[in-house]
């Protein structure tokens, strides 16, 4: 495969980002969902703020009230026994079930915007931003899929009670209108087709199990784009290879003349993370016609390989041009970065079923 890493890459850094509060850090600007608008290419950013410790044995947790629209910051001393503190993500309680108590940082959306798609500026201020109970512990990971004149955009939301997908629009990307959860806990890295197929919108999910059955892509359809149903398994994981250990959506699909395109993330069961590529019938998505049995892209540039989670690669919007694929991924759960793949080749290599 024949990828073009931009010169450019990273394309936007933690040291880009003006912490929207001056006793945070921003310790991750990644995983941007991708739109064009008037003639500008927009990354909308996930955020990752960290509050600043002035003591070193002190961890402090963001979160948010939404009885008072403020942040409350949780302290917890580290030699305090009742936690586990091995994840520099997470703080974990050993006295209760569950996978997490808090988070160390808080996420949210800012958008960061470029005329040539290689140079980019960013927002001083926060575009989508903690605003219910939902949101608690932060927005992660969006992705805009265009309809018309409208862009939709949604994302991970957590909370104490899971994670589960919420969806707000927008026609000029400065007023939103907020549509609440569309899909519920536990469930994340949802996408939406950029039109209806045979009457129906059609939207890939990742519910995430617990008792039976393995992070794997689901595919399910609604007349309004508020309400799914019909979900039906699409895609599993698949042992010894790239994604055996877990799979979810990436980029947006987007039309082919011999399918619907789906550039999808993968990971080993030692979490190395790359993207691969699966088509989709054009009328019917719930149809897979073929798929990478090798990846498309993996972590192998020094940004991709180190940072705050090495050996990622993980991208949450595309732009197609003709044979030309301009991928934008996070790399190492840090910065942005931006990759032109042949769309061509990318079917090609693609292992029909």
């Amino acid at each position: 495969m024949n990828i073009q890493r931009y010169a450019e890459n990273p394309l936007i850094t933690p040291s880009d980002v003006k912490p929207h509060r001056e006793d945070f850090e921003v310790i991750e600007a990644f995983n941007a969902g991708i739109a064009t608008y008037k003639g500008e290419v927009l990354m909308l950013l996930r955020v990752a703020e960290r509050p600043i410790s002035e003591d070193p044995n002190i961890v402090k947790a963001p979160v948010y009230n939404p009885e008072t629209n403020e942040l409350d910051l949780i302290k917890i001393r580290k030699n305090d026994d009742r936690y586990d503190f091995s994840d520099p993500r997470v703080i974990r309680n050993k006295t209760k079930s569950g996978d997490f108590e808090y988070l160390t940082s808080l996420s949210y959306i800012r958008i960061a915007r470029s005329n040539d798609g290689h140079h980019f500026t960013v927002d001083d201020e926060p575009f989508i931003y903690p605003s219910n109970i939902q949101e608690i512990f932060g927005i992660e990971d969006p992705r805009v899929t265009q309809i018309g004149d409208t862009y939709y955009i949604y994302f991970s939301v957590v909370s104490p009670v899971g994670i589960g997908e919420s969806m707000v629009s927008t026609t000029d990307f400065v007023t939103m209108k907020h549509h609440g959860m569309i899909f519920g806990p536990d469930n994340k890295d949802v996408l939406i087709f950029p039109e209806k197929i045979n009457g129906k919108y059609y939207a890939l999910h990742r519910p995430t199990m617990k008792s039976v059955g393995d992070p794997n892509i689901w595919i399910a359809e609604s007349d309004n784009l508020l309400y799914w149903g019909n979900h039906k398994h699409l895609l599993g994981l698949r042992e010894g290879l790239w994604d055996s250990g877990r799979i979810g959506g990436g980029a947006v699909p987007f039309k082919t003349d011999k399918g619907w395109l789906e550039l999808y993330h993968g990971a080993t069961l030692d979490h190395r993370y790359c993207m691969g590529a699966v088509l989709l019938d054009l009328n019917d998505p719930s149809k897979v016609i073929a798929r990478s049995n090798k990846p498309v892209m993996e972590p192998e540039a020094s940004y991709e390989k180190n940072g705050f989670f090495g050996d990622v690669v993980f991208s949450c919007g595309a732009i197609n041009e003709g044979d030309i694929v301009k991928m934008y991924y996070g790399v190492a759960d840090t910065s942005m970065a931006c990759a032109e793949l042949s769309l061509k080749e990318i079917l090609d290599s693609l292992d029909y079923i």
